[in-house]
């Protein structure tokens, strides 16, 4: 089975187009979504969290508290570094299990933000970038999470590869600029990865 992964910038899409793959029928890993349900579910992981950060990692009712771990890490490099040196592997063995129980289709894809970043690349064959403008992605973003500031939004964007590495790194672009149709773009990429699996 192929194994795709595909990212893209904050607000450039991923989603949306992963919609798309999900009608055709193909699985979708959602990194970022797993990512919370491994720190929920891992014991161990749990363990580890509140050992490296701290008792209010996780509230009184047992959840992650997600806003106070990453105001712990946000500028903190060495602590952010801790936080992917725990949770990385582990969403990792996930992503295998996870793999395991799809094993019947052609394909599937793993949805990750920081794809290169996380060294998510490395358990897929081909990588999908999406890609749109940084006026387009910061106006998704500002509108899709009006409790973001538009210097909120470009911090993010600061901390993650640019549009040109993301591109010069990936197999096959989607472009979702406002311009050019997207469904069209994307049943000729799952052509394309059908016949390759």
């Amino acid at each position: 089975m192929l194994k795709v992964g595909i990212t893209g910038g904050i607000g450039s899409g991923k989603t949306i187009v992963c919609r798309i793959f999900a009608l055709l029928g193909v699985p979708i890993y959602d990194s970022d979504y797993r990512a919370k349900w491994v720190m929920h579910h891992d014991t161990w992981l749990r363990q580890e969290l509140t050992k490296a950060f701290g008792d209010k990692v996780y509230t009184l009712k047992g959840e992650l508290d997600r806003p106070y771990l990453a105001s712990l890490v946000f500028n903190q490099p060495d602590k952010l570094a801790l936080l992917n040196g725990l949770v990385h592997p582990r969403v990792k063995d996930d992503f295998t299990n996870w793999v395991a129980a799809h094993h019947n289709h052609p394909y599937i894809l793993k949805e990750a933000a920081l794809m290169y970043e996380s060294n998510a690349y490395k358990q897929v064959q081909r990588v999908i970038t999406v890609n749109a403008p940084l006026e387009v992605r910061l106006a998704r973003v500002l509108q899709r999470d009006p409790h973001r500031k538009a210097a909120d939004v470009q911090a993010i964007i600061d901390k993650q590869l640019t549009e040109a590495e993301r591109q010069q790194r990936a197999d096959y672009i989607i472009y979702n600029n406002d311009q050019q149709p997207v469904i069209p773009q994307v049943l000729a990429l799952h052509e394309v990865l059908v016949q390759l699996s």
